[in-house]
């Protein structure tokens, strides 16, 4: 089912990414390809050169509602994009509008906290880590607030059966390249924002528009652009709650799953929701073990992923049924800590029979769990020499000792895509375009590498003198990321089905395939490869992830 969903996906983009609706400009060519230029300081329209097109407007016409491109969504995608939109030279002429709903000062005005940390954190691919240096973010961070980690462990709770990846195995000269940086989404925000007012010091023109909301986007013809010369009634309209009216070029959505703007251009959203839902929290780890491993334990009812922040202190997430995940981040702090320490150490049916405990005796389960846990690890090590329980004990992540305050959260997982990334005018970035199950740690990245790949566009659209805002120059945008989105959201999908069964031939073929990849490395550095977003030789991602 899940696959046929896949490929009516494929099918829709085929359809509707090569042949297009596109609305007829109303204005033809007579529209300078060059944006509207004003201050975003000032009322006062610039002139404006534009090549043969170009038209400039008298001292005294107001086109400060004009803007060459509005961003809808200040989260990482859209405050990313407006910074890598800033970092461009070819940009610092044209008028850009990023619109939050929330207020971003807690944000900006964020420093760490010892020992304490978010939930909400990202693995940063070194692709996304080569974005962030080339637009001046990568150095407003704190580095020792930033976690590398090289190497990865993955195994089946049913079969034992595990693939160990660590970045030797890419070749000669890359063991020191990460296979991904652990950083809480609000430094990571903080930082761009950083980056953003620094660029706007150099003469970009990014206007920040935060604590308003977008009432009503439309195609509205609006008196005032009788006075500009052009007729800009296919320019969408964006009307704030606080009554203002911005008329853009180009309007990108960067506004999460339920994207206003997304539903403006009547693109609809393909997927479903999983029966699934995340468990997220922050966990202090027993110090006298090392922190420098990302573990990953496939479950039966989804898996449980540990994830380093700093020595004694790492990220989990535990894709699990949804009375469980209500369950488990209810327990008391023992319990809960024993509980995650029993998922990653006991077998699938010591589990089974502590998941029917919790939730039909919650109130007793506090004092079961301690005890069940101990006598069963007992068990295991029973008769085991002094290097075969260190090699037990090494097998697994180090034991939770805690679980930071309030860190424990919730939320559905579900898969979703757009059928198309595009509209005349419009753009999605971001979860606006594709949402996806959490187990690769690919969602971020995914949104950071439409970023990326827009502003190229744009950026080239610019230099060529196009209009930045017509579907045959976002269509270079939209034919790059579809796929490759749609192929990510295909794989983990894939995942998350093939593990969630016990039937035992699906077990044994799956257990096959782990031993038989973890034994053959060429294979591994090729999945690595893909997870971490190299799509060039290692030599040259080393080079462009060690500048600054």
């Amino acid at each position: 089912m899940a696959t046929r969903q896949l490929k009516a996906i494929a099918r829709l983009h085929s359809a509707k990414l090569l042949l297009p609706r596109i609305r007829t400009p109303v204005y033809g060519s007579s529209v300078p390809n060059c944006a509207l230029h004003t201050s975003a300081r000032t009322p006062q329209a610039q002139p404006v050169s534009a090549g043969k097109h170009s038209s400039a407007f008298s001292q005294g016409q107001s086109t400060s509602h004009i803007y060459d491109v509005v961003i809808v969504g200040g989260g990482v995608a859209g405050t990313a994009l407006a910074c890598s939109l800033a970092s461009k030279p070819e940009f610092h002429s044209k008028k850009i509008a990023l619109i939050e709903a929330f207020d971003l000062a807690p944000v900006k005005n964020w420093t760490p906290s010892e020992n304490v940390y978010s939930n909400r954190v990202v693995s940063l691919t070194p692709s996304s880590v080569s974005l962030l240096k080339d637009i001046d973010v990568w150095r407003h961070l704190h580095q020792d607030r930033i976690k590398p980690y090289d190497d990865m462990q993955v195994w089946d709770a049913i079969s034992g059966a595990r693939v160990e990846f660590n970045t030797s195995m890419l070749g000669q000269g890359s063991a020191d390249i990460p296979i991904a940086w652990m950083i809480e989404n609000v430094h990571l925000q903080n930082g761009i924002l950083a980056s953003v007012a620094e660029h706007n010091s150099k003469g970009a023109k990014m206007e920040i528009i935060e604590k308003i909301k977008v009432s009503n986007i439309s195609y509205e013809k609006n008196t005032d652009d009788s006075a500009t010369g052009f007729d800009l009634s296919d320019w969408p309209t964006v009307e704030l709650s606080n009554g203002q009216k911005l008329k853009t070029r180009l309007l990108v959505g960067a506004d999460g799953a339920n994207s206003p703007v997304r539903n403006f251009a009547n693109i609809n959203s393909l997927g479903w929701d999983y029966d699934t839902h995340a468990v997220v929290a922050t966990l202090d780890m027993d110090p006298l073990r090392s922190n420098d491993t990302a573990w990953q334990r496939f479950l039966p009812t989804g898996p449980i992923a540990i994830l380093p922040l700093k020595n004694g202190v790492s990220s989990m997430v535990w894709s699990t049924k949804p009375h469980l995940a209500a369950a488990i981040k209810a327990l008391p702090e023992d319990s809960f800590c024993h509980l995650v320490n029993a998922a990653l150490r006991l077998s699938t049916a010591d589990l089974k029979f502590l998941y029917q405990e919790l939730v039909e005796n919650p109130e007793s389960f506090g004092s079961l769990i301690k005890e069940e846990l101990t006598w069963r690890e007992s068990v295991k090590l029973k008769s085991k020499t002094d290097s075969e329980m260190r090699e037990i004990e090494f097998s697994v992540p180090p034991n939770v000792v805690g679980v930071q305050k309030n860190s424990r959260a919730g939320f559905p997982l579900r898969l979703r895509n757009a059928e198309r990334y595009i509209a005349d005018r419009v753009a999605l970035v971001g979860d606006a375009a594709h949402t996806i199950h959490p187990l690769a740690g690919q969602g971020l990245n995914q949104g950071l590498l439409d970023v990326q790949k827009l502003s190229e566009v744009l950026k080239m659209g610019v230099r060529n003198g196009e209009d930045i805002g017509h579907i045959h120059l976002l269509s270079h945008y939209a034919s790059n990321r579809y796929g490759r989105n749609v192929a990510m959201l295909s794989a983990c999908d894939k995942i998350h089905r093939l593990f969630g069964t016990e039937l035992a031939p699906i077990v044994w073929a799956r257990s096959f395939g782990f031993n038989a990849v973890n034994a053959f490395e060429p294979v591994k550095a090729e999945i690595m490869k893909y997870a971490m977003g190299l799509e060039q030789s290692t030599s040259d991602v080393k080079r462009s992830t060690d500048h600054n």
